[in-house]
């Protein structure tokens, strides 16, 4: 089912038929401020096993991020990290970064690796925040394409719909995407680390920063 938004405005019909998805266990794609997402509960054991059916990975292999909707929600399944760690992230969050933290014991018990570290990202998309929100926890998400590979299907929505339509419950029309993933960024050690250069860019001046303390 492939949902419409004109431009970026919020229906809230659709984001109470995407929570309602979401919580039976569901799986949908949406927009995000990089590439689209496929997404799913945290907490739902049966969006787990879909979202893995169609990476065709088993669910102790999974590494998916987790998508909030504000850095209050990251300290929940964390551990500590410094306040130079905390500047970096409050300076580039909501952006299009994903920290890899180290994580805690509240890590649901559906992510059945036994998780030391999980990807943060906080997207400057209304689209995506308003489902958050409304859904009352962070998503599970994972990139629709293969890894380091890139094409039209991440970018346009009715694309999306025609190749993967059939293998989600919900495609969330935000609009045309930015073909750029997010920048990457290791903060699990004393010092953060760029693991992969994306859309974001201004967290690297913070980086240098950073450095300069250390």
């Amino acid at each position: 089912m492939l949902l419409r938004f004109q431009g970026k405005t919020v229906n809230e019909r659709f984001i109470e038929q995407i929570v309602q998805t979401l919580k039976s266990g569901g799986i949908i794609i949406i927009p995000t401020d990089t590439v689209y997402a496929l997404a799913g509960d945290i907490h739902n054991s049966k969006a787990m096993e879909k979202i893995c059916r169609f990476k065709n990975i088993k669910p102790e292999k999974a590494n998916f991020s987790f998508l909030c909707a504000s850095l209050s929600n990251i300290s929940e399944f964390t551990k500590p990290f410094n306040t130079e760690i905390f500047r970096l992230m409050k300076n580039s969050l909501p952006g299009p970064f994903t920290f890899i933290l180290n994580a805690n014991n509240n890590v649901p018990g559906i992510f059945k690796s036994n998780k030391k570290t999980i990807g943060i990202r906080v997207p400057d998309n209304n689209i995506a925040q308003a489902i958050i929100e409304a859904l009352g926890n962070p998503l599970m998400v994972t990139s629709v394409h293969d890894d380091d590979q890139f094409y039209d299907y991440v970018t346009d929505p009715e694309v999306i719909d025609e190749r993967f339509g059939s293998q989600v419950d919900i495609v969330v029309d935000g609009g045309m995407s930015e073909f750029e993933p997010s920048t990457v960024i290791d903060c699990t050690g004393n010092e953060p680390v760029l693991i992969r250069q994306g859309k974001g860019v201004i967290a690297m001046r913070e980086m240098e920063s950073f450095n300069k303390f250390l």
